[in-house]
């Protein structure tokens, strides 16, 4: 046992050498936990921030003025005023991605109880900031009106002058009062960076082998394939999660100002298996390649689907229920769950012991696969 742990560490130590004499390698792991993060965090937001819009007031009335003074940042940008000639010329050159066009005898109408039509033209090219943007202008003028026609209709009013209403919402947001999507891409990204590399920079190490001819040499040595195996998960799974670690303390918690509601530490212990797992599935992915091209074209449609479907970017409850039972065969989906009930639920050991067992099991099932795999690949060079 003890002269198989030091065939381990002494392969781990070579491959650390190997990632140490790369700086390519060091450069874009770097790049990938740290910039990288960043950019994706802040640079697609996907809520209504300070967004341009427009009014066309053909009513000119009391009404008018206090919508347009309604608009108000953080989600919207001071309207400007302009014409109806000018709406058509000014959102094909982008400008506004709502003009609100007031009809001529608006508050008029209101107050007889005409029900008049406000219309709002969104350029739905940004379509989430359309679509939430949208809303929160019918909420907001919608409000204004009916603020307005109770006053001067003379009903019964709060001190303030709104409508008295029957229920009164208080409106709670758990674990991102701000609604800031940061938070949530920026821990997104980290764990979609740990897969990525996870998989690339340890069937990239088999692949290098092969191609440079130093797995005839690891053959002539004492050493058996589980062992080359092991040392490659763990010299490159080492590299991965020092990498995350300070992914999350520096860009995310310091750079972006995320907080971070649980344990580190545990979130750490749930990477250590998940890296174990995608790790394995690199090496699995390479035995069946034998060039870096032929790597690299397998791998990506893989690390689509696992990213693309693991709920880091839509949650699983979109998906049809078979998608989702299909999902289940890889670590991502679980590691996602645990990741996000740690990290912003401040979840414990007690919650998430279910999704790190799963974890443990497949990582099980993808080493013996990649093992079996692997010797096979051995039998045919020798």
């Amino acid at each position: 046992m003890l002269r198989k742990l030091f065939h381990v560490l002494a392969l781990v130590l070579k491959e650390l050498n190997s990632i140490r004499a790369d700086p390519i390698l060091l450069a874009l792991t770097a790049y990938t936990f740290s910039y990288a993060v960043y950019a994706v965090a802040t640079g697609a937001k996907t809520e209504v921030d300070h967004v341009s819009t427009a009014i066309v007031d053909e009513d000119h009335s009391e009404l008018s003025r206090l919508i347009g003074q309604a608009i108000l940042p953080p989600w919207f940008r001071p309207p400007a005023e302009i014409s109806a000639a000018d709406i058509g010329p000014s959102m094909d050159a982008g400008r506004f991605v709502f003009v609100i066009e007031i009809p001529p005898r608006f508050e008029q109408d209101v107050i007889s109880r005409r029900t008049p039509s406000i219309q709002i033209n969104m350029d739905a090219t940004a379509v989430a900031q359309a679509g939430n943007g949208g809303a929160y202008l019918q909420m907001i003028v919608n409000q204004v009106v009916q603020t307005y026609a109770t006053r001067a209709a003379g009903n019964p009013t709060t001190p303030s002058g709104a409508e008295i209403q029957p229920v009164n919402f208080a409106v709670r947001v758990m674990f991102n009062p701000n609604l800031k999507s940061e938070w949530f891409n920026s821990v997104m990204q980290v764990i979609n960076n740990i897969t990525m590399l996870s998989v690339i920079l340890t069937g990239a190490a088999l692949i290098r082998e092969r191609e440079h001819g130093t797995i005839e040499h690891l053959l002539a040595m004492p050493v058996t394939p589980g062992e080359i195996m092991l040392s490659k998960i763990c010299a490159n799974g080492l590299v991965i999660l020092i990498a995350a670690y300070l992914s999350v303390r520096l860009v995310v918690q310091v750079w972006l100002q995320v907080p971070i509601a649980g344990s580190l530490v545990l979130f750490m212990a749930g990477a250590l298996v998940y890296a174990f797992s995608v790790t394995s599935l690199g090496i699995l992915l390479a035995t069946f390649t034998t060039s870096m091209g032929q790597f690299g074209l397998l791998v990506i449609p893989v690390l689509v689907i696992l990213q693309m479907l693991s709920g880091s970017a839509t949650p699983m409850e979109t998906m049809p229920v078979w998608l989702q039972g299909g999902m289940q065969i890889f670590p991502t989906p679980h590691f996602v769950a645990f990741a996000q009930a740690v990290l912003y639920r401040a979840a414990g050991l007690d919650v998430v012991w279910p999704e790190l067992l799963v974890m443990a099991i497949i990582s099980a099932a993808y080493f013996a696969l990649s093992a079996m795999r692997f010797r096979r690949t051995l039998v045919v060079l020798q």
